[in-house]
């Protein structure tokens, strides 16, 4: 009690509370203007460690010294002093002050940081990420035209990113792959034109009509499916739709093991390859090459 007694006598839980919270107001000050000079890292870093340093520096100076209209004394010397010499309750009530007024600047810092600074932020954030993200050409060259649905080839089609609808919500990868290996396959039928995979995948997860991806990306049927895999077993869903009106071509489930995904795959090319709104064999089918 006599050593927390003194620590309050000579003022340094005082300035403890003084440096930290000063210290605090600092750092947050340093976050927000050294960004804005373009700053490395290290200065920051820099202002942190020297106010880590000067912390027990501070407090062992309040315990040595004391204030007094001479200037900065040693506290022994001030004990043996007149006590008229001795400034200690005048510069409590300072420091309490200071405390206080730092204190503030602390909170309005805050406030200003949280609903100021931060939204303007993420703004800015949003904006710039709207701004780098790489339009597609093809997608933005084709929008623009009005009538680019005159110049679609009926022997087109879009293979878009198949669902996943499997529990583990990791087979992702898989129902991207199967789309990906049957639009690879679909790229074996002669005179067959297959949009891009970054152009048809482009619409994974965008709310669009059926028409309005056909159009944006020039094609007269588009592809669409699911899959669900169960431990070793696949279920594959593909649905042929004609994209100037919507209609279903057809729609198929393949089932099958992991080891027959391939064969799955190719059937499903195949179907796409007889099917055709008039009835007649459309494509001239090229069964595709195994490597080993």
């Amino acid at each position: 009690m006599n050593l927390l007694a003194e620590l309050r006598r000579r003022n340094v839980i005082r300035m403890a509370g003084l440096y930290l919270v000063g210290a605090w107001l600092i750092t947050q000050v340093a976050g927000t203007i050294l960004p804005m000079f373009d700053a490395p890292d290290w200065v920051a870093r820099t202002v942190v460690v020297l106010l880590a340093i000067g912390f027990i520096p501070a407090l062992v100076i309040s315990w040595v010294f004391e204030l007094t209209p001479d200037g900065l004394r040693r506290e022994d010397e001030v004990a043996l002093a007149e006590p008229s010499d001795s400034t200690e309750p005048s510069t409590a009530r300072r420091m309490n002050q200071m405390i206080v007024v730092v204190m503030a600047l602390a909170l309005g810092y805050f406030a200003f940081d949280k609903f100021v600074l931060v939204p303007g932020r993420e703004n800015a954030s949003e904006a710039s990420a709207k701004v780098s993200e790489p339009p597609d050409s093809a997608l933005a060259v084709r929008a623009s035209q009005p009538d680019a649905a005159k110049a679609i080839d009926a022997k087109s089609i879009a293979v878009l990113a198949f669902v996943n609808m499997s529990a583990d919500k990791n087979n992702e990868y898989f129902s991207d792959g199967v789309a990906e290996e049957i639009l690879n396959a679909l790229t074996k039928i002669d005179d067959l034109k297959v949009a891009g995979r970054t152009s048809s995948f482009y619409f994974k997860g965008r709310n669009e009509t059926i028409n309005t991806i056909g159009s944006t990306l020039g094609v007269a049927h588009v592809l669409e499916g699911s899959v669900r895999k169960q431990g070793d077993k696949v279920r594959i869903t593909a649905q042929l739709i004609r994209a100037k009106d919507g209609f279903h071509l057809w729609s198929e489930t393949y089932d099958g093991d992991l080891k027959d995904v391939f064969a799955l795959q190719e059937k499903i090319a195949q179907a796409i390859a007889f099917s055709s709104s008039s009835g007649p064999r459309l494509l001239q089918w090229k069964r595709p090459r195994r490597y080993s």
